[in-house]
């Protein structure tokens, strides 16, 4: 797993997203990767319309250091680990405008066997969790990429929802230390796959 290169590529306004992405980053640590980028999808709301909403633009100035995502990052990775929040049961306009710009390495299979897989919140519990994951997934088979979705590959998924498409958890909730194992299961069960197909 050290050998495998993985970009951690995150959507947040308000921060839950951001925690996800976090403990993806210490999983994936911990699993000795060495090589992890962190990086946010660029915010496209300006800045007057964040400002109603105090937990957003609070979020917005405390992660602006976080480097934004570009299709290089995508092309340097082995793996990739998306997190973003659920927009009525699909990815956030942001996260899409991302996409939609990977054309280019599309055309030129630079994004065929990156082993991907998702993670999301929403509102509620079953606020369009598994439809947003589904989304991003769509995109993926696109790519030729390869999903690694958690499944029921370790017991701790069960005890956190149950979700086989990627962790999905409450918007605003605290991580409890279950759910950053089921984040770990996530990671190391993409890494994993991904040191497979890098060796």
């Amino acid at each position: 797993m050290k050998d495998v290169k993985l970009a951690i590529i995150y959507y947040s306004s308000t921060g839950t997203n951001y925690k996800l992405s976090k403990a993806a980053e210490e999983a994936a640590k911990d699993l000795g990767v060495k090589e992890i980028k962190l990086l946010r999808v660029e915010e496209t709301v300006p800045e007057e319309i964040m400002k109603t909403n105090e937990d957003w633009i609070k979020h917005f100035n405390a992660t602006k250091d976080v480097p934004v995502a570009s299709i290089d990052d995508l092309e340097w990775a082995d793996a990739i680990i998306f997190s973003a929040p659920t927009r009525y049961g699909n990815l956030p306009s942001q996260f899409s405008r991302l996409m939609d710009s990977t054309g280019p390495l599309w055309q030129k299979g630079k994004l065929v066997d990156k082993v991907v897989s998702g993670m999301t919140s929403a509102g509620n519990p079953h606020g369009g969790q598994e439809g947003t994951l589904l989304a991003l997934y769509k995109s993926m088979m696109h790519w030729g990429a390869v999903i690694a979705n958690p499944g029921y590959s370790d017991p701790v998924i069960f005890e956190t929802g149950g979700n086989p498409y990627g962790f999905s958890t409450v918007g605003g909730s605290d991580l409890s230390d279950k759910d950053k194992q089921a984040i770990k299961a996530q990671v190391k069960r993409t890494v994993g796959i991904a040191a497979k197909i890098k060796a």
